[in-house]
């Protein structure tokens, strides 16, 4: 379903000169990681497998590789996100099979709704197609707009969990193709424009006017839940790439301005279970977006970003999605495999 290019990766290592490397991957690429693992060895490459959650080229475990003594990262399923490394990183975007044309034809109605002018967006598996998804809309008759956003995203276009600047243009909709939920849904919140989603794989399209509109109440449930809360946990991320510790000391002013009793905590992996035994009514996560919205659930106190803080304490009056911003990107990096030493 995905490519690996494998004797790319091997000559990149040999350049290198590393001898021992640990492949990095997020849930769904795992059976690759392990054909990887198994390649490599064949080829006179010590390889390790982490077995750790990975939530994206945020979170290279670089560290880690240095602690087991290995050369190198292999970074699987993410473009390059610019981090200081501790061990030279191979980042490999492991670009989809799936041909997205046919879903995008089939949903030519729906796509018709959005407008003419359209962004177009999607994420690193499906980055590769992008210029034909494009001609495909020209010849259709649509103006095709494909944002270049910032630092944080290697190519135009591309979106991330935590950062939709490719989709902010100036366009009357949004399409986003590729699967999954969170991506198209933070679209939707970030712009505040119509976004139909089209996944390639089952080729079904989905409005998430909706859905975007569903989250929005349920997070405004969980700042009036947090209105009468008195001690907040302010929640830093100690992942390299969401490390944001001068927003969390910003929240932290904000609330002990407004009366509140506020105390930052550093955590690698967020999770309410490793939190109750602390004496909070409520938490705000200063990590990623994701943290706070997907996992809402699993919080017995209210769980909020920093955004949502102004929102309870009467700074602002519409709801925004927090991202995490990058700075301005400067050109971009090819397709395939990158090298960051």
């Amino acid at each position: 379903m995905h490519e690996i290019p494998d004797r790319e990766i091997r000559e990149a290592l040999r350049e290198l000169k590393a001898e021992r490397v640990l492949i990095q991957t997020p849930e769904g690429l795992k059976r690759e990681a392990q054909f990887l693992a198994d390649f490599l060895e064949e080829n006179g490459i010590d390889a390790i497998i982490s077995g750790e959650v990975n939530y994206g080229a945020c979170d290279p475990a670089d560290r880690e590789a240095k602690m087991l003594g290995c050369d190198a990262l292999i970074h699987l399923g993410h473009s390059y996100m610019q981090l200081n490394l501790e061990v030279p990183t191979i980042f490999v975007p492991a670009f989809a099979k799936v041909d997205p044309l046919p879903a995008l034809e089939k949903n030519l109605d729906e796509i018709r709704k959005l407008g003419k002018r359209i962004a177009l967006v999607t994420t690193a598996q499906h980055i590769h197609r992008l210029e034909d998804i494009r001609e495909f809309l020209r010849e259709k008759g649509f103006v095709a707009l494909v944002g270049e956003g910032d630092s944080r995203v290697s190519w135009p276009g591309q979106v991330l969990g935590c950062n939709f600047s490719a989709a902010k243009v100036d366009a009357e909709g949004v399409l986003f193709v590729g699967a999954g939920y969170f991506h198209p849904l933070g679209v939707a919140l970030a712009t505040g424009k119509r976004t139909l989603a089209v996944n390639p794989y089952s080729g079904d399209a989905t409005w998430m006017d909706e859905e975007a509109e569903r989250l929005i109440r349920k997070r405004w449930a969980q700042i009036a839940k947090a209105m009468d809360a008195q001690r907040f946990g302010i929640v830093v991320s100690t992942k390299k790439g969401q490390l944001r510790l001068a927003e969390a000391r910003k929240t932290l002013k904000l609330l002990r301005e407004h009366g509140r009793y506020a105390r930052l905590i550093a955590m690698n992996h967020i999770n309410y279970a490793s939190l109750e035994g602390f004496d909070f009514d409520a938490y705000v996560v200063v990590a990623c977006p994701r943290v706070p919205i997907d996992d809402a659930e699993n919080w017995r106190k209210p769980v909020l970003t920093p955004k949502e803080v102004e929102l309870l304490l009467g700074l602002r009056e519409e709801y925004e999605f927090d991202e995490i911003p990058g700075g301005e990107r400067k050109g971009e990096e090819p397709f395939g495999i990158s090298v960051k030493r």
